[in-house]
């Protein structure tokens, strides 16, 4: 898990996976020579802050979100939210402006039309346009891993994990999730055109809610606030069955992923968001359980074999 506690840590919000981004490609150049194939790595200006690993002569593309939930700093320490982040009063922050490092406590307050306006308690008035994050607490025992972020550093995780032996697909570290989107577009138009790719996973971090529980295997989404195409969900889910790994099924009305960008854009991609589930969703203490985290990985790494 010491791979998982550093990603838990690096701080990328919505807008600055610039910083995941360096960290990614300098693992993936000391990491590649032991994996069983050597991918193209794509990224540059046209890709922003995203990165593409081309494996073999791939069909499916599996995507994974950057950029975590957090706070920019307004006027007078005030915070306005990045994404949807749902700490309490009390929890701690990080960031980094012109004058240094910060550590800092969220503080609420309700106004007169009964809005809570948020806020930073901190010894100075912070750079206008800071962002700041939790402050990470990586907890770890026999049976679960807790710390913020693990939506979507789980997601990350799990591609570099599946990167190791992985012979034909393309992993996608995509940006701006948590905050509605925006790279998606341009990058279904590379896989689609260049690459004749129009089927993908989605490797991110679901709930845990009366019907998805810890510890009954990863969930494979049947929908969410968007509806995949059955053809697809029923190929992937009867793969699932002759695995034999553990998983459940998800049925929600809410929630979004990378894949919902993806059906919106103009062209013909299926989708299913494959993930474990977490208690805390977007709070300093985001819980999974191991054999979830598990059951993730060998499901990633069967399917890409067999779609």
């Amino acid at each position: 898990m010491k791979l998982l506690q550093q990603l838990c840590a690096i701080h990328a919000p919505s807008g600055s996976e610039y910083t995941m981004k360096e960290f990614l490609l300098k693992y993936i150049d000391e990491n590649k020579k032991n994996w069983k194939v050597a991918p193209q790595i794509i990224h540059g200006d046209d890709f922003q802050d995203c990165i593409l690993l081309v494996f073999g002569k791939p069909t499916t593309a599996v995507f994974a979100h950057m950029d975590s939930v957090g706070y920019t700093v307004g006027y007078d320490n005030n915070l306005i939210k990045i994404g949807g982040p749902s700490a309490k009063k009390g929890a701690m922050l990080a960031g980094e402006d012109s004058q240094g490092a910060i550590k800092g406590k969220l503080i609420s307050n309700e106004d007169e039309h009964q809005f809570l306006t948020y806020a930073v308690k901190y010894n100075r008035t912070i750079d206008r346009g800071t962002t700041l994050t939790y402050l990470p607490e990586f907890v770890e025992d026999d049976e679960y891993v807790q710390c913020c972020y693990m939506d979507n550093r789980l997601g990350i995780w799990t591609a570099l994990q599946l990167a190791q032996t992985l012979e034909h697909g393309v992993i996608v570290f995509s940006a701006w999730e948590e905050h509605g989107g925006g790279s998606v577009g341009y990058l279904a138009k590379y896989l689609y055109e260049q690459l004749h790719i129009k089927q993908a996973l989605i490797a991110d971090i679901t709930w845990v809610t009366e019907g998805v529980q810890h510890d009954k295997g990863v969930a494979i989404s049947m929908r969410d606030s968007g509806i995949p195409r059955r053809i697809y969900l029923n190929r992937i889910i009867e793969l699932a069955k002759k695995s034999k790994i553990p998983f459940q099924i998800e049925v929600e009305s809410a929630g979004g992923s990378d894949g919902n960008a993806l059906q919106k854009s103009p062209y013909p991609f299926d989708w299913c968001f494959i993930g474990a589930p977490e208690d805390n969703v977007h709070s300093p203490k985001e819980k999974v359980h191991k054999n979830d985290i598990q059951s993730m990985l060998e499901m990633y790494r069967y399917l890409m074999k067999h779609l």
